[in-house]
């Protein structure tokens, strides 16, 4: 890229890690929401899990609808619409709070979901055409950096503000009656007010601000796509590795989450303790920074997406071996390890599944964005295995606390179909109905 460009692009960029900062912080922030949940309104595994799935279901919903959206107003203001949709999202947890109801936490959980929908869908493919294709996997990498920092500092943050006491909390509750009971979880619920009342006004603001900044306006190469006997592709149906890349990108997100939200939870049912357990989110994603600004040095020019993605995929199929073949604080480091499998995984699949989309590129990058519900839907399966192991182990007569510990463990045999398939589009998937010509 010619310095000329570089410093064109600059500005855009730094623009653009500003807004996957601010999704990374709402993002993360569900490590510490899930066993927060899970306590103040008495929750199973998998019911608590519905945390990570209200906020990622959205993107099934809202994906397509943000494409036309966007289509419609461009990328700019959609950002700043995204942005204020977030900020009404975490407005909505002040009553949810007050009430303790936890579908209208989900409610509110889902409205800021549909507001990183929008931002995300117009975000991604922005930065991936931004500059050359070959250097996408670099800027989104970037974006990672970005992302994941926030993700940190969300997950530091807001489990000093909601697991704080935890513990001693659990154990009142297990001995006071009713309504010291009820008092003690409606405390707890008050103190997502305070946070969610900033969060939202920093929303607020920064979708005002974002119409005034200096965002070039950009498109796809309009190029025509042909296939092997020269006709031109008039659907989004004929571009195969556009397919397999969502069904990668769905099963990455899917093991992202389960790396990130976890680990918290997985860590004290190793009775590991909930002041310790709390900072667990953040190995995981400083893991993920690590190997995201590995990736930003040797991408493109040492090494390429397809062959980042092959290391990652390898990465993870071996990291879950260790994750169920160990125990105690190993297990939970290997977990952590998760974020060095995964960080490069989103930047490689997004310039590979579009590669060669042309006009399409606007509707590809909508599926690719409902491949996000993959943190949806894997995660409460994480749960329900969890749940299930444990029920049968409890029935075999292993005591509760030995049963939960290796339940949590054995919910991790998910991830290894999802790393397998990964794989797969490393290797081969992503040139499936690629015109070489």
């Amino acid at each position: 890229m010619s310095t000329q460009t570089k410093n064109k692009t600059l500005v855009p960029i730094i623009i653009i890690a500003g807004l996957f900062f601010i999704f990374g912080f709402v993002t993360w922030i569900n490590g510490a929401l899930i066993p927060f949940m899970k306590t103040i309104n008495e929750l199973t595994d998998a019911q608590s899990y519905l945390v990570a799935s209200a906020s990622y279901i959205s993107f099934v919903i809202m994906a397509l609808p943000a494409s036309y959206i966007i289509d419609k107003i461009g990328y700019k203001k959609g950002m700043s619409l995204g942005l204020i949709i977030m900020a009404i999202g975490a407005l909505v947890f002040i009553p949810a709070a007050e009430a303790r109801t936890y579908w209208m936490f989900l409610v509110a959980i889902f409205i800021q979901g549909a507001g990183m929908t929008l931002l995300q869908t117009a975000s991604n493919p922005y930065i991936t055409i931004l500059g050359p294709m070959e250097s996408a996997a670099k800027r989104i990498a970037i974006m990672g950096i970005a992302n994941k920092v926030a993700g940190a500092l969300g997950s530091v943050i807001f489990g000093a503000i909601l697991l704080s006491g935890i513990d001693e909390i659990k154990e009142q509750l297990n001995v006071v009656n009713d309504a010291e009971k009820a008092s003690l979880l409606n405390t707890m619920a008050d103190s997502v007010v305070t946070p969610y009342i900033v969060m939202a006004v920093v929303l607020f603001l920064l979708g005002i601000l974002i119409r005034k900044a200096p965002l070039p306006h950009v498109e796809a190469q309009p190029i025509e796509v042909s296939e092997t006997d020269g006709k031109p592709k008039t659907s989004i149906f004929q571009f195969p590795h556009l397919w397999l890349g969502v069904l990668a990108l769905f099963l990455y997100v899917g093991v992202e989450v389960i790396a990130g939200d976890t680990i918290i939870s997985y860590g004290i049912s190793l009775d590991i303790p909930v002041d310790e357990a709390k900072f667990f989110t953040l190995f995981t994603l400083m893991a993920m920074v690590a190997t995201y600004a590995l990736g930003v040095f040797l991408i493109p020019k040492y090494i390429s997406q397809s062959l980042a993605l092959k290391a990652s995929a390898i990465l993870g199929i071996v990291f879950s071996f260790c994750i169920v073949f160990t125990s105690g604080f190993t297990s939970v480091l290997f977990v952590a390890a998760l974020g060095i499998a995964n960080a490069l995984v989103w930047p490689a699949i997004w310039p590979l599944a579009l590669t060669g989309l042309g006009k399409f590129t606007k509707t590809a990058s909508a599926l690719l964005i409902m491949a996000i519900s993959g943190g949806a839907i894997i995660p409460p399966l994480y749960g329900a295995l969890v749940d299930n192991k444990k029920a049968a182990l409890i029935t075999n007569g292993i005591n509760e606390a030995t049963a939960l510990a290796e339940a949590a463990s054995f919910g991790y045999w998910i991830l290894l179909p999802c790393y397998i398939i990964i794989l797969y589009y490393a290797f081969s998937g992503h040139k499936l109905g690629v015109n070489k010509g």
